[in-house]
């Protein structure tokens, strides 16, 4: 069933109102009925304990046909009631209670429980920060409900571990606490993921990044076969790092065999040829832990074109850096406030890299969230500068990119390019040449922009085409337009 929204103006937070479900008295005998009958059968026949949606989906309206037959001779059962209360029963059963209809809400980002006779708020893509007419009464059914979260990822919450950090199985990720860590009682956040990636164009939709500065992404990264960009995007909490850095993952040729090393899995990297690790804490004698730096270090003897760190904080910083100074080609996303704050965090402890290392990477990429009076949000890439040597034991920085908050407009501000010079020399083309090729990836992505080619398969499959016959691309469109 979909949600319903209501937005009350006069207050300050808007409402967001969810249908509660009712069930008639015959509804919830049946609903007992399943969870004896359907449930125990549906979990012990699962492969490790898991529950196969679709074949207890079909089990349950098979059971509801035979059941209201023998109630109602006289009556016809319609299919739409049979498949609505089939599909209700089924999230009741295996869902998240209360809060699992926000769960299914693609437009929600984030649901935040802060205790017990408190609403539970979510933040809306479009609406921002709103409270919901939810609330949990009893502090045993929200323990109840972190419990069977934490069971599902193998992790446990007790007074001795009482936080929990993890991600469900729909690639959600959440963090909950109870006391004595959260003095009122058990708080519960999940950070939700949309079920379709937001691509390059959805990003350049939105005005997260520039047409002139995605063609010259691409191209930098890339780098035409001879000379790949390395790249840190950095930022605060919640400014689209990850978003972007999935989008612009894109660019990487799909030829290429890609690495993701990350705490908890957010990366949703487009190509195919992909090896996903993920850290794994140690359990509870202590032993069996898998950090970040063990991780990058392994990623090694695997042949990787492209490491990709989710978060860089400590040690693989120094492992991640090495890599990227004896050939390997790698992107990482790091917490900071600015380009040269970046640089001073990674050359610092815990990171500590050696400033002559730091000249791997070609570019910081820093973007913002941007807070409005309204309470809604949005996200910009404010700056992309440009790492160009060291001087007097201080790395010099080139900013390439700005974005201007008068106008809303990310703004070619270089007189040139290193990266670009490196690629043009490497390729033995000229500068020229190279600008007319960022034209021509502009063209291509100012076509899909055009047709409403958004999606993550829509930008896969012209990009996939573009890297095999550019020109046969390029034709297609001209002939077009």
């Amino acid at each position: 069933m979909k949600t319903k929204e209501e937005f009350i103006n006069n207050e300050l937070i808007p409402q967001y109102n969810i249908p509660k479900q009712n069930y008639t008295p015959k509804e919830k005998i049946l609903l007992n009925e399943i969870r004896e009958n359907l449930v125990d059968l549906a979990i012990s026949s699962g492969e490790n304990f898991l529950i196969d949606e679709e074949k207890l989906l079909n089990d349950i309206k098979i059971f509801l046909f035979n059941r209201l037959r023998e109630e109602n001779q006289n009556t016809k059962v319609t299919n739409e009631y049979l498949d609505n209360l089939s599909s209700k029963l089924l999230r009741d059963i295996i869902g998240y209670g209360k809060i699992d209809s926000l769960l299914q809400d693609d437009e929600l980002e984030e649901i935040m429980i802060i205790g017990i006779n408190k609403p539970v708020y979510v933040y809306h893509r479009k609406y921002g920060m709103m409270k919901t007419n939810i609330k949990y009464t009893n502090e045993q059914e929200l323990t109840e409900l972190i419990d069977s979260m934490a069971r599902q990822i193998n992790r446990r919450i007790d007074k001795e571990s009482p936080i929990l950090d993890g991600r469900l199985s729909d690639g959600s990720r959440i963090n909950a606490t109870i006391p004595p860590v959260s003095a009122d009682g058990p708080s519960l956040t999940i950070r939700k993921f949309k079920k379709d990636p937001l691509t390059i164009i959805d990003l350049i939709n939105s005005k997260t990044i520039s047409l002139e500065l995605a063609a010259f992404l691409w191209i930098c990264f890339d780098g035409l076969g001879v000379k790949s960009a390395n790249a840190i995007i950095s930022g605060g909490t919640s400014s689209g790092k990850t978003t972007t850095l999935n989008a612009i993952s894109s660019f990487i040729n799909p030829k290429e065999r890609i690495i993701t090393i990350e705490d908890t899995l957010e990366l949703q990297i487009p190509q195919e040829h992909v090896i996903r690790m993920e850290t794994r804490p140690a359990n509870v004698e202590n032993k069996g832990e898998l950090t970040m730096n063990d991780l990058v270090k392994n990623s090694l003897r695997q042949r990787p074109d492209r490491i990709i760190v989710g978060e860089v904080r400590a040690e693989e910083a120094i492992t991640l850096f090495t890599a990227l100074n004896t050939g390997h080609s790698g992107f990482g996303t790091l917490h900071s406030n600015s380009a040269r704050e970046t640089i001073t965090r990674l050359t610092t402890n815990p990171m500590s890299v050696p400033k002559i290392m730091i000249q791997a990477i070609d570019f910081i990429i820093m973007q913002k969230r941007i807070y409005t009076s309204t309470g809604v949000s949005y996200r910009r890439i404010s700056e992309v500068a440009e790492v160009v040597g060291s001087e007097d034991g201080v790395i010099q920085l080139n900013k390439i990119f700005e974005w201007n908050p008068e106008t809303d407009r990310i703004d070619n501000v270089s007189i040139t390019s290193r990266t670009l010079t490196q690629i043009a020399n490497l390729s033995g083309q000229s500068l020229y040449e190279i600008n007319k090729e960022i034209e021509n990836r502009e063209l291509v992505l100012k076509h899909m922009i055009s047709h409403n080619l958004h999606t993550e398969n829509d930008v896969k499959g012209i990009l996939e085409l573009y890297y095999a016959n550019p020109q046969k691309v390029l034709n297609r469109i001209i002939l077009n337009r």
